[in-house]
C-alpha cells in the first residue's frame, strides 16, 4: 500500500460558496486511522527541506458504479492497479466523480421520472473501504457531481471519507493539510460550481491559494475544468464551454495558480487525456482523464485510454521527477495497465504548448524543456 500520509488538519464545510477563507479543524481522527497503515519513511532529524522530497501519485476521474448498477466484486475492481498507484508515493490522490451516499432525493428527479440526459452519481457509504484499500489517501469534492444528491449527499461523502481513514477536499472556502515525509502539503481543488470551490470566482481562488501557501511548504492545485468528450483533447487557451456551461480557461487559471503559489496543478473532467506544460519551472497536468467507472463513462475511441501520474517535490515545491504509468479500460470501465496513454499525452503536449511542453519518453518519464 502507499506510504504513511497524516491528516494535519482540513477545513470545514461552512465557509460560504465562493469564500476565500477556511476553517481549520482538528482531524486527529483521521491522522490516527491513517496512521495504521505502513509507517512512513522517516525523514532524517538533520535532513534539509532540500534534501527532503514528497511523491505524489494522481489520477483522474474515479467511481465505482453508479447504484444500483454496481460492480459484482468491488473489493477487486482496483486491483489490476493498486501496485502501479503505490510504487513508493506517500499521497495517492483522485477525483471522486459523484457521491458516497444513501440519499435518494436526485438532481435528476424521481426515479420513475427522471430528466432525460441527466447523469446523478452514487456509490454506497461502504465503498469508501475500497478507495482506502486501493491506497488512497486523499479524494477531491470539486466537481460537477458532488452535489448529485444535494446537500445531505454531499455531506454524507466527506463524512464517510474521513471515517474511512482517508482526506478529502474541494468544498468551499476548503484548505486540506497533510503531511508527509515531514513536509506539510496543502490541497486546494477547484470546480465552476457555488457548491464546489468555485472555479469562475478569480479574487476568491486567489485568496484561497494564497492562504494554503501559508498553511503548508507544498501546494498541490486540482481544477475540474475544459469541455468534455473526445473531441476535448486540446487545450485551448481560451474560455471553454459544455452543454452551455462556463467551464473556466484551464491554462490560464493554472498559471495563476502557480503565480500565487502552487507548487503543482492536475486536472480532470474532460473525460480524456490532455497535454502537460511546465510553466516557471512547475508541472500542469492538464487532465488525467478517467480512472474507473463501472458503466458510468464512455470508454470508445480516446476514452479507453489513460495514466497515473507520479510526482515528486522537493520540500521547497521544486520539480525533482514525474513518470506517468499507462492504463487503459476493460470490461465496462475496470483500469489495467496498457494502452497507448504516454504517447497520446506526449503528442497532445507538443501540440498544444510547443516550447513550454513537458517532455514525455516512450517509458512515461516527464523532463522540463
Amino acid at each position: 500500500m502507499a506510504g504513511f500520509v497524516a491528516l494535519l488538519a482540513a477545513s470545514a464545510c461552512s465557509a460560504a460558496a465562493g469564500g476565500g477563507t477556511s476553517t481549520i479543524r482538528d482531524a486527529a481522527g483521521v491522522e490516527a486511522a491513517i496512521g495504521a497503515r505502513s509507517p512512513e519513511p522517516s525523514a532524517s532529524p538533520h535532513a534539509t527541506a532540500a534534501t527532503r522530497s514528497v511523491t505524489i501519485a494522481a489520477v483522474g476521474d474515479t467511481m465505482l458504479g453508479n447504484t444500483p448498477d454496481l460492480p459484482p466484486d468491488p473489493g477487486t475492481y482496483l486491483e489490476a492497479v493498486e501496485q502501479v498507484l503505490d510504487r513508493g508515493a506517500q499521497i495517492v490522490f483522485g477525483n471522486l466523480e459523484g457521491t458516497l451516499t444513501t440519499a435518494t432525493a436526485s438532481k435528476c428527479g424521481p426515479a420513475s421520472h427522471p430528466t432525460k440526459n441527466c447523469f446523478a452519481f452514487r456509490d454506497p457509504p461502504s465503498y469508501a473501504q475500497y478507495f482506502k484499500r486501493a491506497g488512497f489517501t486523499i479524494l477531491n469534492d470539486a466537481n460537477n457531481h458532488s452535489f448529485d444528491f444535494g446537500a445531505a449527499g454531499q455531506a454524507q461523502t466527506v463524512r464517510t471519507i474521513h471515517a474511512a481513514g482517508m482526506a478529502q477536499t474541494g468544498l468551499p472556502g476548503e484548505i486540506t493539510v497533510v503531511k508527509a515525509s515531514g513536509v506539510r502539503v496543502a490541497f486546494v481543488a477547484f470546480a465552476p460550481y457555488a457548491y464546489d470551490a468555485d472555479l469562475l470566482d478569480l479574487p476568491a481562488a486567489r485568496s484561497l491559494i494564497e492562504r494554503a501557501r501559508r498553511e503548508a511548504e507544498l501546494v498541490v492545485v486540482y481544477m475540474h475544468a475544459g469541455a468534455e468528450g473526445s473531441g476535448a483533447d486540446h487545450v485551448t487557451g481560451r474560455e471553454e464551454h459544455y452543454l452551455g456551461e462556463d467551464r473556466g480557461n484551464p491554462e490560464a487559471f493554472a498559471h495563476m495558480a502557480i503565480d500565487v503559489g502552487a507548487s503543482l496543478v492536475i486536472a480532470s473532467g474532460p473525460h480524456v487525456l490532455r497535454g502537460m506544460q511546465f510553466y516557471k519551472g512547475h508541472l500542469i497536468a492538464y487532465s488525467l482523464g478517467n480512472f474507473a467507472g463501472y458503466g458510468d463513462f464512455a470508454t470508445s475511441d480516446d476514452l479507453d485510454i489513460s495514466v497515473i501520474l507520479h510526482v515528486t517535490l522537493s520540500a521547497t515545491g521544486r520539480f525533482q521527477s514525474a513518470r506517468l504509468y499507462p492504463i487503459k479500460f476493460t470490461g465496462i470501465g475496470r483500469p489495467v495497465s496498457g494502452g497507448s496513454g504516454i504517447a497520446f499525452v506526449a503528442r497532445l503536449s507538443s501540440a498544444d504548448f510547443g516550447h513550454t511542453a513537458a517532455h514525455i519518453s516512450s517509458s512515461g518519464v516527464i523532463t522540463p524543456p
